[in-house]
């Protein structure tokens, strides 16, 4: 991994990566808040924002921006997250200008027209009601609110129907002074592109650009084992048990990804084998880590009939106490390592991959490091290494969000 960085006297950070063996160039611009950042009165605004900055500027139409994208054959997009949001594009080198001058426009001058906050409040609100019509996400969303409780990363991303339906402009344009500024934006590329050059066309687009650091309230939440379950009457109960474990920077992250595949991470884990393949419990079931700046968790999904939930939980409280009691054997500790380094590979041949990992890294605060610095550090792990991470990330509290034909009460036994 070869990347340079440069810092403007504004603030404004840009890293990029030089891949002259492809013919495109993948752009983000990274903004350091999300929806751990909003008052209550914001709720939302962070996913508001990043629809309403591609309605453009007084200078770039909504249609406009689209249009120049679509006449280069353009890939673009944005997401938000609840500690960073990100706008993107991927083009043809010699169209990246074009790119770094809509973006620019976009995060610099957003026109905020009422009738366009307006309309697009009405899509935000049907995104609203597509994730609440699916059981997974609400299931995901009870595990979190259960979780860290009032904590700012509890809250959901989309925020709620009472949130955007009365979020003003003046609360919107409000949010995006507050948390928009050089200082609290990472400008990431890779491609087929000189890193002076594009530090020459930023400098050129946002080095003007005013404004103060960004703060965040950062504090370590209080976890306490509970339930929170959205009652329904469905044909399938949706299970998101886990508890807390590493925030990102840990050390010790590396032995819990290797833990974590092992756990629930492909067709060959143990929950897959045992849930699935041997008993026929679940179609889905997966392990996966929530690691933030102040707080981490690992959680496991499973979608089963509502009367095999209690056995599916018993299954999954069995195997975590293998994993903390008895680590990986010599086999899986091999086969979790190789399947890491592979995938780790294979991510990196592609640009917005390449893009996203230099953005969401420095923006984050984490070391870049090359692929044979990761491959070191994962053949580093040690079956001790793996018990210990369990015992942290695997041994409670415990934590269930769940949608079925339940109560809490119920589903109580089986965080106990």
């Amino acid at each position: 991994m070869h990347y340079q960085i440069t810092t403007l006297p504004n603030g404004l950070r840009i890293i990029s990566e030089d891949m002259p063996s492809v013919a495109s160039v993948a752009v983000g611009c990274w903004v350091d808040t999300g929806s751990r950042d909003e008052t209550p009165e914001e709720a939302g605004a962070s996913h508001f924002l990043e629809h309403l900055l591609f309605k453009g500027s007084e200078r770039w139409s909504a249609r406009a921006i689209s249009e120049a994208f679509d006449a280069t054959g353009a890939r673009h997009n944005a997401f938000t997250s609840k500690e960073y949001t990100c706008f993107w594009a991927r083009m043809r080198d010699e169209d990246i200008p074009l790119g770094i001058e809509i973006l620019a426009e976009m995060l610099q001058r957003p026109a905020f027209r009422q009738e366009e906050i307006d309309s697009e409040r009405n899509v935000v609100l049907e995104e609203i009601n597509m994730n609440e019509d699916d059981p997974t996400d609400v299931a995901h969303e009870e595990f979190i609110r259960t979780l860290w409780g009032g904590h700012p990363l509890a809250p959901p991303i989309l925020g709620t129907r009472e949130s955007i339906t009365t979020m003003s402009r003046d609360t919107i344009a409000g949010y995006w002074r507050r948390r928009y500024s050089p200082r609290s934006v990472v400008i990431a590329g890779a491609g087929r592109i000189a890193h002076d050059d594009l530090v020459a066309m930023a400098e050129e687009r946002f080095g003007t650009w005013e404004g103060a650091e960004v703060e965040r309230q950062v504090v370590e939440p209080r976890v306490t084992a509970g339930v929170g379950v959205r009652t329904k009457d469905t044909e399938q109960a949706h299970l998101v048990f886990g508890s807390p474990a590493l925030q990102r920077d840990d050390d010790r992250r590396y032995a819990l990804l290797v833990a974590d595949h092992v756990l629930g991470g492909g067709m060959s884990s143990r929950l897959f084998r045992e849930i699935r393949e041997t008993r026929g419990l679940a179609y889905a079931v997966h392990s996966f880590r929530l690691p933030f700046q102040d707080a981490g968790a690992t959680a496991i999904y499973v979608g089963t009939t509502p009367d095999q939930a209690p056995e599916v939980l018993k299954l999954v409280r069995a195997e975590l106490d293998k994993l903390i009691e008895h680590g990986l054997t010599a086999e899986e500790l091999a086969r979790a390592k190789g399947h890491v380094k592979g995938s780790l590979a294979l991510s990196l041949e592609d640009v917005n991959s390449r893009m996203n990992r230099l953005g969401r890294n420095e923006l984050t605060g984490l070391p870049h490091l090359s692929v044979d610095e990761i491959v070191d550090k994962v053949d580093q792990v040690t079956s001790d290494d793996i018990v210990d991470v369990a015992r942290v990330a695997y041994g409670g509290p415990y934590v269930l969000g769940a949608v079925g034909p339940f109560s809490a009460d119920d589903l109580a036994p089986f965080v106990a």
